[in-house]
């Protein structure tokens, strides 16, 4: 564990690095807690910077003596097992609405019982949220993801984009939240040695920022007005809606006793909601949801 625990540390301090070159006012805020019921965390907190309206870097390790419901559910057998838990969360919210919103988490668990085997597994992945669609950004975005997933399996990319659509699609708008990206869970329980599987994690960890990087650099220039930022704020309303409904880190987190102002990091600084918005037919703000925000293959089209 403690490996996994050094590596998540630099791998933060290497993001808010690399984020704070962007910036020459804003800095990060390295906010350090303690959960009364066991671990703590650092939070590193930037806001109203010039590229970027807030990002939130949070490491947590905490543990206690059983699992909260959220992790539970799909693993009814671990009721009543200690748990250990540390990860990593990534959640940045750029100013200019045509750069993306982007999430990147990457976690491990370790669940023990006096009767049984000590259980452990790896969960993460990376997805993006843009609200002015490219399909340049697209490509890019999906290949690198598969390029973290190469050395580990033929198939494992595959399974990783399609269960990110599915976990990151807003069942009650019936829509996606963004494009995709990874996402994987339980990896360890049915398959992978340990190596191989925190191998995986780091290099879902270390794609992040060469998925992200260029992205900022093409759109963070790009002239925007109020109908722009409004539209942007709109889209935000779905963010929020996804996590605090259905995302899984959010449940645990606030069902394990975590630190709130941590965990709700990730919701945007500014949102709206207007009542049965529709944005007008062939405009950009209509192709983010008849084109982009529909699974596709990205890594096989041209841009």
């Amino acid at each position: 564990m403690q490996d996994v625990e050094q590596y998540l540390l630099s791998l933060q301090q290497k993001i808010c690095d690399t984020l704070s070159l962007y910036e020459d006012g804003a800095t990060f805020r390295d906010d350090r807690w303690t959960r009364p019921a066991g671990g703590g965390g650092k939070s590193c907190v930037l806001e109203n910077g010039k590229v970027f309206e807030k990002v939130g870097v949070n490491f947590s390790h905490v543990h206690g003596n059983a699992l909260p419901a959220s992790a539970t559910a799909a693993r009814p057998e671990l009721a009543g097992y200690a748990f250990d838990a540390m990860g990593l969360s990534v959640i940045i919210h750029p100013l200019n609405p045509y750069v993306p919103t982007t999430h990147c988490n990457v976690r491990f668990f370790l669940a023990t019982h006096a009767d049984h085997t000590p259980i452990w597994w790896f969960g993460g992945g990376f997805d993006l949220t843009p609200y002015y669609g490219f399909v340049e950004d697209c490509i890019h975005w999906h290949t690198v993801a598969k390029q973290a997933c190469a050395p580990f399996g033929d198939d494992w990319h595959a399974r990783f984009k399609a269960w990110c659509d599915t976990y990151f699609y807003i069942k009650h708008r019936q829509e996606a939240r963004g494009i995709g990206g990874l996402f994987f869970d339980d990896l360890g329980l049915n398959e992978g040695s340990f190596e191989q599987c925190f191998g995986f994690m780091r290099s879902v960890g270390d794609h992040f920022l060469p998925a992200y990087l260029p992205i900022i650099d093409r759109r963070k220039n790009i002239n925007y007005g109020e109908a722009e930022k409004a539209f942007q704020q709109y889209r935000r309303g779905r963010y929020v809606e996804f996590n605090l409904i259905y995302d899984r880190g959010t449940l645990f987190g606030l069902q394990s006793g975590g630190r709130t102002e941590s965990i709700l990091v990730s919701l945007p600084p500014q949102v709206t909601w207007r009542y049965d918005w529709q944005p007008t037919p062939g405009t950009e703000e209509a192709a983010l949801t008849d084109y982009f925000l529909q699974p596709r293959d990205w890594c096989q089209l041209k841009a």
